[in-house]
């Protein structure tokens, strides 16, 4: 069996995925045909049981992928902020620093303080801000810096692991 990186198993995955759609998009072609009442129907050069035979194998491929990805996802870890991490706990933590670094973007867009119209007739109000938005502006950045640097890191590891796979079918 060959190998590959688990960075070309990411890729290979949404191969995979487009495979299963283009399959099941043929199935409905090949299953029915118009003709002629009394005439015989021609069948093409790939039948319903033969683009089924062939869906089933790319659906076990992608299964065993999957198994195969979410091993080395929890077996493998990279460094950050002096911890080791899990590939899927790095995930979703640049996925939250991502979160994390957007939000902190719409804080230090606020102002320090505004004029609210509206609220009284005889009376001016202010929104105040409670925090400083420089002090969130500064930490979007590098919510942001951390971010990239853990996603570097991810996809580093996912070209030094390699996965026990067939990918002849698709490459």
């Amino acid at each position: 069996m060959s190998k590959i990186t688990l960075a070309e198993a990411v890729k290979l995955k949404s191969i995979i995925k487009k495979k299963i759609h283009e399959l099941e998009a043929e199935m409905r072609r090949v299953a029915f045909t118009t003709v002629e009442k009394g005439k015989t129907p021609e069948t093409g050069p790939r039948t319903l049981p033969v683009v089924e035979a062939e869906l089933e194998k790319v659906r076990t491929d992608s299964r065993v992928l999957d198994r195969l990805m979410y091993r080395a996802n929890i077996d493998h870890t990279i460094e950050f902020d002096g911890q080791q991490l899990a590939i899927v706990e790095a995930i979703e933590l640049a996925t939250q620093l991502r979160a994390k670094a957007n939000f902190y973007k719409e804080l230090a867009s606020s102002e320090k303080e505004a004029i609210q119209f509206g609220y009284g007739e005889n009376t001016t109000f202010y929104r105040v801000a409670l925090f400083d938005p420089e002090a969130y502006r500064l930490k979007a950045l590098q919510a942001e810096k951390d971010a990239h640097q853990v996603s570097n890191r991810i996809n580093a590891k996912n070209y030094a692991i390699e996965l026990e796979f067939d990918n002849t079918d698709y490459f």
